[in-house]
């Protein structure tokens, strides 16, 4: 049996404090995914209630966007310096905060600030809880669990907007944000108790009484406690937050980042605007619901059967795959002239089938691409920056339509993202090894 604990958790089965705490970080995605798409539910309410228009109605909705955006770029590298656990909770406690504010919103000002703080809070467990899954799982599971992390985010969506669609038949939107600041709380006492600091972060940055703290988690998981902490390399003495950006990372997070940006203009346009599109075709807000919860449905489909295709498929290439779907699917959304709900919502299935395979092919990647002392730091810039587009997609479609521009030709222009995309991914050179702890994490490799 090896001294290192990494290693120990890379080799055993996983115990069911490991199953566990990669059980709440997919309920902590789903709660991201809920928060996220709440401002969708409550959009037609909100339009109706303060009569704002299209392009108006679009910047409120990239304001939790631009919030990740920021949260993921900071908060991620502050998740590497403090620890994983503390960082979820603090993310908790802020996403809980704005929910519950912009249930009480009087006007646009004050709902944009409640919504970029639960934005930053989100960001940053984005980040932090992709981390967590991939140091928690052992090796043979890593890429499944980190697949179930990220559908995590449409289930979300799917419960969280059946349940929108009831609180919206009684007419009231603010009822949505209430729903979602209680359920956030709920998950503060839930990741106390059963996630504990990663044995990975604790390795790495070795705080005060580290080795006491992974043996007591080594315990709790029934594994074999170590003697002594693993010496570190002249290497691992070495590592900064800033190695995201050293030769040997450098082209993989510039394309990474860029390919997952323009994906997200993809991807945030069928979220965002799904439910006002179907309400201006004549159909009533808790239906308009309904297809969102339908692009969930596919989002979620699609992450599972991607994350165990994954187990055997190469992971750069089904994502791939994913990117060209996605971007026929989501013109055709647009482009088909559904006229009855049915057709919307099975074209919006399919369309979330494909961009959110595409979703979990990313996040897959990263949690692979960078190693332990900078996982989060650069999950959280590649997300940060990535959310850019996530931000820039409503706006720009608010414009677009607000220009005159048809709902085909919206769709078709907003797809172009994840074939952009498709070209940042295809000219990465990554080999991703089996190992998450080590310096072998990521290599560049020749064409």
């Amino acid at each position: 049996m090896s001294s290192d604990p990494r290693t120990i958790l890379d080799q055993a089965p996983m115990s069911r404090l490991q199953i566990a705490a990669v059980a709440i970080t997919v309920g902590l995605n789903a709660l991201d995914g809920f928060d996220v798409l709440s401002i969708s539910f409550a959009s037609p309410g909100i339009a109706a209630e303060w009569g704002v228009d299209r392009a108006a109605l679009g910047i409120i909705l990239s304001m939790e966007l631009i919030g990740m955006a920021v949260g993921s770029v900071l908060l991620g590298g502050v998740a590497d310096r403090i620890g994983r656990r503390r960082m979820i909770l603090a993310c908790l406690v802020a996403m809980m905060t704005g929910m519950a504010m912009a249930s009480r919103a009087t006007g646009i000002t004050d709902l944009s600030i409640w919504r970029v703080l639960t934005g930053l809070g989100i960001g940053g467990m984005l980040a932090t809880v992709n981390a967590v899954t991939a140091e928690f799982a052992n090796a043979a599971r890593r890429n499944i669990c980190v697949a179930l992390m990220s559908i995590g985010y449409p289930l979300g969506a799917v419960i969280g907007g059946t349940i929108a669609a009831q609180l919206l038949k009684g007419g009231n939107w603010r009822s949505i944000f209430e729903f979602g600041a209680i359920v956030t709380a709920c998950f503060i006492p839930l990741v106390w108790v059963f996630v504990p600091e990663s044995v990975h972060y604790l390795v790495d940055r070795r705080p005060a009484g580290a080795l006491a703290r992974i043996n007591r988690t080594l315990a709790r998981m029934r594994h074999p406690t170590v003697d002594a902490l693993p010496e570190p390399t002249a290497a691992e003495r070495k590592r900064s937050l800033a190695d995201i950006f050293s030769p040997a990372l450098l082209r993989t997070t510039i394309l990474l980042t860029l390919g997952y940006f323009a994906h997200c203009i993809t991807f945030y346009f069928i979220l965002k605007w799904s439910p006002k599109i179907v309400v201006d075709l004549g159909f009533v807000p808790s239906a308009a619901a309904g297809v969102l919860v339908w692009t969930n449905v596919g989002g979620a489909t699609g992450g599972a059967i991607f994350g165990l295709i994954a187990q055997r498929v190469d992971l750069k290439r089904l994502t791939l795959v994913a990117l060209v779907l996605s971007s026929v699917t989501v013109a055709l959304f647009g482009a088909s002239g559904a006229s009855t709900l049915t057709m919307l919502s099975a074209l919006a299935c399919v369309s979330g089938f494909f961009t959110n395979a595409a979703i979990v092919g990313y996040y897959t990647i990263f949690a692979r691409a960078f190693p332990t002392h900078i996982r989060a730091t650069g999950t959280g810039f590649a997300v940060g920056v990535g959310r850019g587009g996530a931000a820039l997609s409503p706006i720009l479609a608010g414009f677009l339509f607000a220009g005159g521009i048809s709902l085909a030709g919206v769709a078709i222009v907003l797809a172009c993202g994840s074939l952009v995309s498709l070209a940042a991914l295809a000219l990465t050179r990554l080999r991703l090894a089996d190992v998450v702890h080590g310096v072998e994490d990521v290599a560049p490799l020749s064409a």
